[in-house]
């Protein structure tokens, strides 16, 4: 039986590394995480195991400069990484994503001159876990409005409250990044913050019982007047869309980190796509392995054109973000096609993988059976389908007439 494919090895960035992708996520590692993955997905749990050795090996810092404990990775690197683990245990890569996704907004700002999340680098370096407070339930505004209020304090201190949702890393955050409204003004203003986790005021419920991802443990954070002190906040925005760094270094950092985990995803479907018909024996062609028909070869090679096309994007995306590239208009276009692209392939290829793996791969505690429900995750987190196509349109024709 051959080998499955394997993933194509990532390209050096123009970062200094002190270590290689491949050293940090070991093989033995690896296999350790997907070994697990089984069970973190029956008992509902968090990936505790998995999170404390990729606590140990450095990886919350991979971000981070030499000088500081870390690894030197830019984003092309980080994402690279992110796909590898998504192809081991995708729950495990989903979660730290939320951490890695702050990292990555600081060091997407420091890179354009912007220093005003230097306090996460510091915070990383001294090993606190970023948690991501972003998401609210009915907010289809994402980052452009906020259902949180914020109240503003003569101190310039805030008290939030509202309820995050999907909150991953919800067992081990120390630090939530959240934003809300700020209604003391007539224009009002979304306020963005940090919150420590023995904060008065939060309540985490154990509300994750979900279909799929289930060891990200992404439980809601509900807010009753949590006040972040005024040295933790750091930006102030107009409600709806601005052209401000903190906006794009967020929508960047999320979407193509987040991607690189489908991407991931999606490379397990096509590996099992490509190994499951070796196993399987034709009666009616005389015992002929079901990898010689040709419908079957059809389809394993459609996943194959999936992941083909998504490597060259999200590497260029990813390296044109380390490289300061300058898109323009086009920046917001990219990286939610990146996104959307990705959680389609992953459902599309471990989909190709069902099919021509037999009846087998559906009873429960396959591992195709359990990637199965964790692709559909990818249908939730923004930039949706329909957000996408809008922002694409909006690129290419213009806004809808008023």
């Amino acid at each position: 039986m051959r080998p499955p494919p394997e993933s194509s090895p990532p390209q050096e960035a123009k970062y200094t590394h002190v270590k290689t992708i491949h050293e940090v996520l070991g093989t033995e590692m690896l296999e350790r995480f997907r070994a697990r993955a089984p069970g973190y997905d029956e008992q509902n749990t968090f990936c505790t195991e998995d999170f404390a050795e990729l606590k140990e090996a450095g990886y919350l810092r991979a971000m981070l400069p030499e000088s500081r404990g870390g690894l030197g990775w830019g984003m092309e690197s980080m994402t690279a990484a992110q796909r590898v683990l998504g192809s081991y245990a995708p729950a495990t890569a989903l979660a730290v994503n939320m951490h890695l996704v702050w990292t990555g907004v600081a060091t997407l700002l420091a890179a354009r001159g912007d220093g005003r999340l230097a306090r996460v680098l510091d915070w990383v370096e001294a090993g606190e876990v970023m948690g991501f407070g972003v998401s609210e339930g009915g907010n289809d505004e994402v980052l452009f409005d906020s259902v949180t209020r914020a109240v503003p304090a003569p101190d310039g201190s805030y008290a939030f409250t509202g309820v995050k949702v999907f909150t991953s890393l919800a067992p081990v955050w120390t630090r939530l990044g959240v934003f809300g409204k700020d209604e003391s003004t007539e224009a009002g203003q979304l306020v963005h913050g940090f919150l420590q986790r023995d904060t008065e005021g939060i309540e985490i419920p154990d509300n994750w019982n979900t279909l799929g991802m289930r060891a990200t443990q992404s439980n809601s954070t509900i807010l009753r007047d949590a006040r972040v002190p005024a040295e933790d906040i750091h930006t102030k925005l107009a409600v709806g869309p601005v052209a401000d760094a903190l906006v794009f270094g967020i929508f960047a950092s999320f979407l193509s980190l987040t991607a690189s985990v489908y991407v991931g995803l999606a490379e397990r479907g096509m590996q099992l796509a490509a190994v499951n018909p070796t196993k399987r024996k034709s009666l009616k062609h005389a015992g002929r392995t079901y990898d010689q028909d040709p419908d079957i070869r059809w389809q394993v090679a459609d996943a194959g054109l999936e992941i083909l096309r998504l490597d060259a994007l999200l590497r260029m995306t990813t390296r044109d973000l380390d490289d300061l590239v300058d898109h323009g208009g086009s920046w917001f276009p990219r990286l939610v096609t990146l996104r959307t692209a990705a959680g389609d392939a992953a459902r599309s290829c471990i989909d190709i993988a069902a099919k021509v793996s037999g009846g087998g791969q559906y009873f429960r505690g396959s591992e195709l059976e359990r990637l199965y429900r964790d692709a559909l995750a990818s249908l939730y987190h923004p930039s949706d389908a329909e957000s996408a196509h809008s922002t694409v349109a909006s690129w290419l024709l213009g806004p809808l007439n008023e």
